[in-house]
C-alpha cells in the first residue's frame, strides 16, 4: 500500500485547480440567470399540465382538487 503524503497531494490539488479555466462573473451572472428562466418556465409548464390534468378527472370522474 503506498504511503499518504498530504504535501504531494496539496501540490497536485493545486496543480489541477491552476488548469481550470474559470467561467467570468459576467457568464456566471448570464448562466444564473438562464437556469432561474428556465427553472420558472418549466414550473408554469407543470402547473398547467397539472390543472390540465385535474380538470379533465373532475370533467371525466367527478373526482380530483
Amino acid at each position: 500500500m503506498a504511503k499518504l503524503d498530504p504535501a504531494l497531494f496539496v501540490r497536485e490539488v493545486r496543480q489541477e485547480v491552476a488548469r481550470v479555466t474559470w467561467p467570468s462573473r459576467k457568464e456566471t451572472l448570464i448562466t444564473t440567470g438562464l437556469v432561474l428562466a428556465l427553472s420558472a418556465a418549466a414550473a408554469v409548464f407543470f402547473l398547467v399540465v397539472d390543472q390540465i390534468i385535474a380538470y379533465a378527472m373532475r370533467m371525466l370522474f367527478g373526482v380530483g382538487g
